[in-house]
């Protein structure tokens, strides 16, 4: 071990906590899993400021070509057709969805917005655009000026004032929980790090609801090119999983949905078939990210198990 390292973990964000050890998590009305659909209502910009960072493998389809009119096109489909395939799909099945969205969508889509709250679904914080996210390259005051702004356009869009946050592309700064908590938000999502919430920050102020990123539509389907008619299959051995593990206690059981991936036409139909596989199951609660953090602290006493 280095100089300096101690055992243990290399922040103070959270403690180590096994999931064998915990007290009993307990869902509305006996439910073992704590279902919740992530939608990610997005804006892509042609012509990004030079400053605006983005990962490597979250980069245009000719990253090289300028101006990239095919990816901007590619994304600009989620929210003009793939997001209403969807919607039809979670009306189907009876889900309302958390939304991730971003200012500038907030404010270029109310029709959306619109939508969204019609259906009794929860827009959280992601950023401003899909073409930044952020980065310890940032300021303070930088950081607190993309925070703020996201908030605000929320807020505006919805008449609500926003209670959780979800990174654009998981981007934070080890102030990022800090400032979020400042900002008064109740739960982040962007640490796929358990099946269960937990107390997160350096004063626990915050709920971290746990992200299934082995499943994120994104990663399996663009960055890891698994074939979309395995979808349902992967998605149906996971919830398998966690269904048997939820005898000892609650689990959750999150799907991440980017309209412009998942609402294309050849796509879409195993996204129903897995949503329909896992709502056959009895003692699911179907929840939004703000109802999951609510309950979870109800049981907690903002104290880590």
């Amino acid at each position: 071990m280095s100089a300096g390292r101690r055992p243990g973990m290399d922040h103070a964000l959270y403690d180590w906590s096994p999931i064998v050890r915990r007290p009993a998590l307990t869902w509305p009305g006996g439910a073992r899993l704590a279902l919740w659909i992530v939608v990610y209502l997005e804006y892509w910009e042609l012509d990004p400021p030079p400053d605006a960072h983005r990962p490597p493998g979250i980069h245009g389809t000719w990253p090289a070509h300028f101006p990239d009119y095919r990816t901007y096109s590619h994304r600009d489909y989620g929210n003009r057709v793939g997001i209403f395939r969807v919607m039809e799909v979670l009306d189907r099945c009876g889900l309302r969805a958390t939304v991730a969205a971003n200012a500038a969508a907030c404010e270029r889509y109310p029709f959306l917005v619109e939508e969204c709250l019609r259906r009794g679904w929860e827009l959280i914080g992601h950023g401003t655009h899909a073409s930044r996210m952020i980065t310890s390259r940032m300021t303070e005051t930088e950081e607190r000026q993309v925070i703020a702004h996201s908030l605000a356009a929320l807020k505006a869009a919805t008449g609500r004032e926003p209670k959780g946050w979800l990174g654009q592309d998981f981007g934070e700064s080890e102030r990022t929980p800090r400032l979020l908590a400042e900002a008064g938000l109740t739960y982040l999502a962007d640490w796929p790090n358990d099946d269960q919430p937990y107390l997160f920050g350096e004063d626990r102020s915050l709920v971290s609801i746990p992200y299934h990123l082995e499943w994120d539509d994104v990663q399996l389907l663009w960055l890891r090119n698994v074939a979309a008619p395995r979808y349902p299959t992967i998605v149906a051995d996971a919830f398998d999983c966690l269904w048997r593990e939820s005898q000892s206690g609650g689990r959750l059981f999150g799907i991440g949905v980017h309209p412009w991936l998942f609402g294309q036409a050849h796509r879409v139909r195993y996204l129903d078939e897995a949503l329909r596989r896992i709502c056959e199951r009895d003692r699911i609660w179907k929840a939004t990210g703000s109802e999951i953090a609510e309950r979870f602290l109800s049981q907690s006493g903002r104290r880590n198990p």
